[in-house]
């Protein structure tokens, strides 16, 4: 059966006058012993000041012996404000102007700076009276994520993101015998991380800033007919990357991305193609070890990449079933490469 009325109310409709004072006396002290559990004062909210008037003011005087969240004069006080229509008091400072408060969530989404940041950028436009909690407070009730996980991500994300069109370089040496005795030739090697092609430069003697610039811009020249034009360059802290080969890449619209100091490992897969192609091509052919000729160098390198390209092209293939176990390539490399220019 549902139960239509709530057992102490059922209670009082059915006690007499002397049972209902004994109700009363009982509700009160278990009153009294949970309010004496509770320390400190009790701050009522305005919708349960509220609901006290309401189911206090019709009990007249007797309010003063029933009352103990609060003192009978803080109930009176209650009803006075009630009967002029006192408007209730805003808790705290007034908050910030909506145009500010748009600022600086504008600021976080488009920069994703860290609150002190913010409010740098806020200074400088002349704001002063906002502190960094405000910004703080204002960031976290947009519900957006503190700066570090509010940032771009990890450097592996980003180069997953953008593989189609972005490219990185490097150098790499090699020490050849001459009429004149021993030179290093230099070698500077362009990757694109998504198809792992190698664009490898005809050597020189001398890499000067001027040197690197102008196999910049064979390298552009060569791949302007591609479909996905590149974005973006990365490339170490070499002095040969000098503002004049990085001004050149903006003009043609792509991104040149500094390593920071001592990064190998964020430029892996050409560190990996540059120790590939000198430790498993160069060193391991018929000539010395260690040095060969500038002839014999240049026509390795570009049998290997000419070599390399086709162990590409062929992995790239769908794969076709074989009883037989596929004979292991010599080679680690998996690039299709091929120079820019014969040297």
């Amino acid at each position: 059966m549902i139960q239509l009325f709530h057992p102490l109310l059922t209670l009082i409709a059915t006690a007499s006058d002397s049972l209902l004072a004994r109700y009363v006396l009982y509700l009160k002290k278990e009153n009294q012993i949970l309010r004496d559990r509770i320390p400190g004062e009790i701050h009522t909210k305005p919708h349960e000041r509220r609901q006290l008037l309401k189911y206090g003011q019709p009990l007249g005087t007797a309010i003063n012996e029933l009352i103990t969240i609060v003192t009978p004069g803080t109930f009176y006080r209650w009803v006075r404000e009630e009967k002029r229509g006192r408007k209730e008091k805003q808790i705290g400072r007034p908050g910030k102007s909506a145009v500010l408060w748009e600022l600086v969530l504008k600021i976080a989404r488009e920069t994703g700076f860290g609150y002190t940041r913010i409010l740098g950028e806020l200074r400088k436009l002349g704001i002063s009276r906002i502190c960094r909690q405000t910004v703080k407070n204002i960031v976290k009730e947009a519900g957006i994520e503190p700066s570090p996980k509010r940032s771009t991500g990890t450097w592996d994300q980003f180069l997953k993101t953008h593989a189609e069109t972005l490219w990185a370089c490097d150098f790499f040496t090699k020490r050849a015998v001459t009429r004149r005795g021993l030179v290093d030739l230099y070698v500077l090697v362009f990757m694109h991380l998504e198809t792992r092609e190698v664009l490898a430069t005809a050597s020189t003697r001398n890499p000067d800033s001027a040197w690197v610039t102008e196999q910049t811009k064979a390298f552009v020249n060569h791949v302007a007919d591609q479909d996905e034009k590149p974005t973006y360059l990365i490339h170490d802290r070499d002095t040969k990357f000098s503002a004049e080969f990085k001004q050149y890449l903006k003009n043609e619209g792509i991104q040149p991305k500094r390593l920071p100091i001592r990064s190998p490992n964020l430029n892996a897969r050409v560190e990996r193609f540059v120790q590939t192609i000198k430790y498993e091509a160069l060193n391991l052919s018929s000539h010395s070890v260690n040095v060969i000729s500038i002839i014999s160098f240049r026509n390795l390198l570009a049998t290997t990449t000419n070599n390399e390209r086709t162990v590409r092209e062929n992995i790239c293939r769908p794969v076709v079933p074989s009883r037989r176990r596929n004979s292991r390539r010599s080679g680690s490399m998996r690039s299709t490469a091929r120079n820019i220019s014969e040297g």
